[in-house]
């Protein structure tokens, strides 16, 4: 059974990021099909200058979280503010059944009503496909901060 068929309605393909990746985390280098990311890596805290894994994530999080609040608030007629941010911590922990993760998504909505705000988090975190994929696998939090 395919992925798209275990969803609620018919899916559509919108898009397929391919990567091609090698050396992993301690000096290797990965390269989209396109060419638009290449990426040396390096171990976190450690030597090189490269990046590593959870800043990847926490980058493409927050782009696709900033991008959910946004739909969301359209939706629901929300005007946002004009400077919308978002901070995202990622963090890797090591423990007795290995390395896990643990994010916090730090959001600044100046200007925006708290409630009003909070309920655009909320959504958000409902509508968007890292939010999906994380849900239930890693401990996560949504944090409304005042600018």
């Amino acid at each position: 059974m395919s992925e798209a068929s275990t969803t609620t309605h018919p899916a559509k393909l919108f898009y397929t990021a391919k990567a091609h990746t090698t050396g992993g985390r301690d000096g290797g280098a990965s390269r989209t099909s396109d060419g638009r990311l290449d990426v040396k890596f390096s171990l976190p805290g450690g030597p090189g200058n490269g990046t590593n894994p959870e800043q990847l994530f926490a980058v493409g999080w927050s782009g696709c979280f900033l991008s959910a609040i946004k739909h969301v608030a359209a939706k629901m007629k929300v005007r946002l503010p004009a400077d919308p941010v978002i901070d995202v911590e990622v963090d890797l922990w090591a423990g007795d059944d290995g390395y896990s993760l643990k994010a916090r998504l730090n959001v600044s909505l100046p200007g925006l009503d708290r409630q009003a705000a909070q309920s655009l988090l909320d959504a958000a975190h409902q509508t968007c496909p890292y939010s999906k994929a994380t849900r239930g696998n890693i401990n996560v939090e949504i944090n409304l901060i005042e600018p």
